[in-house]
């Protein structure tokens, strides 16, 4: 590898020792008792579930009294937020669920989440809700219009000719219900509203979640929160315990370097770059064999790639569509068919990408500019190709016999008669014969060709007035 080579890969190599290394330095709390704070901020993911998972562990094992969760988040994957939710109730020490700043949402599965907290309370001008589940193809499994939350007396499930897709709905719809339910009476909380979120995507504000006792209090800060909090009686890990958080210092715990590389990755349009990197990458080095940099850089953004789509909820007809899509744009290469594969193979990359990722869910999709960008250059692309192929299809043939026989061409040194000498004819040097002595840098034109010599004479001379 070249110095340079070297250079490159060691400033990769130390860039990312010093993302290990840092992480956020965290102040010890004084007199020892504190409570523990994590901002879920953004769509919830792999990246989120992790980061709450590690973040209560790490806030139990030194000693915090109770945990705020503070959240603004739009929703995300189901999976994460069971994950989270799951992470809430076995953990050893109480989690206070806490929407905020004012502004700030707990949506879709962010209701779920802060129903599944002891203590659940928000700031002002926030709002909750919406928390109806979105199905991989991107439509609510609700199955009919509902009237003051109450589910339609008809289902299409439960009909005899109803569809497979109406059935998994229905599922899907059910589950979660249970499942906001079950929290809601764990706690104590409004679980007829809890079902209507579900159900309708029903919403409140702060004030109207404390009025319908979805909520336990307004907080404008986490000061505040903690005073509110003192006192009451809640249920953790199987058991009650009395809070005393008054007064006490708040410890927070932000995301280490791994998280913050997962929720990178983890970003739709992050993963898709880095996979499309790391194909067109591979097919740069299966075509310019030997140059190392594009195998290389593409089989690491492949790889990179390939981790984030396996945490992520990947459409795999969409998938398969983007590579059927440059699958047919190498066949053009090979097999021109005047833009036929071509086309087609733009037209599935296309469809597949935007079918790749669920648009349904919060954060969760590619976005449409950067598609519309590649879909673009793709065209441009082919285009070009079409238009060398078109150009190749009217050139004339080159080196055939009538080819060679039409040109012309400058003697590079006197020929005499019947010898032989060298010219410069359709830009190549040729070894000539000619009958007739014929001085060098004299036009020529070519009158019989005997293998690689080429017989000549004087342009404006046909064949037989040369022999």
């Amino acid at each position: 590898m070249s110095r340079k080579g070297w250079i490159v890969w060691g400033a990769i190599l130390g860039a990312a020792l010093a993302l290990a290394w840092t992480r956020p330095a965290e102040e010890a709390p004084a007199g020892g008792s504190f409570v523990a704070r994590i901002a879920l901020d953004g769509p919830i993911g792999p990246a989120a579930a992790e980061y709450v998972d590690n973040s209560i562990k790490r806030a139990t094992d030194d000693g915090a009294q109770a945990i705020v969760l503070q959240m603004d988040t739009p929703g995300g994957l189901l999976e994460s937020m069971h994950d989270i939710i799951g992470d809430i109730l076995a953990a050893k020490i109480p989690v206070l669920g806490y929407v905020a700043p004012s502004g700030a949402r707990a949506a879709s599965a962010g209701t779920y989440i802060l129903y599944a907290c002891p203590i659940a309370a928000m700031a002002p001008a926030t709002h909750l809700g919406a928390a109806t589940p979105v199905t991989l193809g991107g439509s609510s499994p609700m199955p009919s219009p509902l009237s003051n939350g109450a589910p339609s007396s008809s289902k299409s499930s439960d009909k005899p000719g109803g569809s497979a897709d109406d059935a998994e709905s229905h599922k899907i719809l059910n589950d979660a219900i249970a499942t906001i339910r079950a929290l809601a009476q764990m706690h104590g909380r409004n679980a007829a509203w809890a079902e209507q979120a579900v159900r309708g995507a029903a919403t409140l504000t702060a004030s109207e979640a404390v009025a319908q006792h979805v909520v336990d209090f307004i907080a404008p800060d986490t000061d505040a929160l903690l005073a509110q909090a003192d006192g009451r009686t809640v249920h953790v890990n199987g058991g009650t315990l009395t809070l005393a958080l008054r007064g006490l210092p708040v410890r927070d715990y932000p995301p280490d370097w791994r998280v913050r590389f997962l929720g990178i990755i983890t970003n739709p349009t992050i993963a898709y770059v880095l996979l499309l990197a790391g194909i067109y990458g591979l097919i740069l080095e299966a075509f310019h064999p030997g140059s190392f940099y594009p195998g290389v850089t593409g089989g690491i953004c492949l790889l990179i790639g390939l981790y984030a789509l396996q945490l992520l909820p990947v459409n795999y007809a969409g998938l398969t569509l983007m590579a059927l899509g440059i699958a047919l744009l190498l066949a053009e290469v090979f097999i021109p068919t005047a833009g036929v594969l071509g086309v087609g193979g733009v037209i599935a990359f296309v469809i597949g990408s935007i079918m790749l990722f669920h648009a349904g869910v919060p954060g969760y999709a590619v976005n449409l500019g950067l598609i519309a960008g590649i879909a673009f250059c793709a065209m441009v692309i082919l285009a070009m190709l079409l238009r060398l192929v078109m150009r190749a299809r009217r050139a004339r043939a080159f080196n055939t016999e009538e080819q060679m026989l039409q040109s012309t061409g400058e003697l590079l040194e006197a020929v005499a008669p019947g010898g032989e000498g060298w010219a410069r004819i359709g830009g190549e040097r040729w070894r000539v014969h000619s009958d007739a002595p014929l001085p060098a840098g004299a036009r020529v034109q070519v009158i019989g060709r005997q293998g690689l010599l080429l017989q000549v004479a004087a342009c404006g001379m046909n064949k037989g007035e040369a022999s």
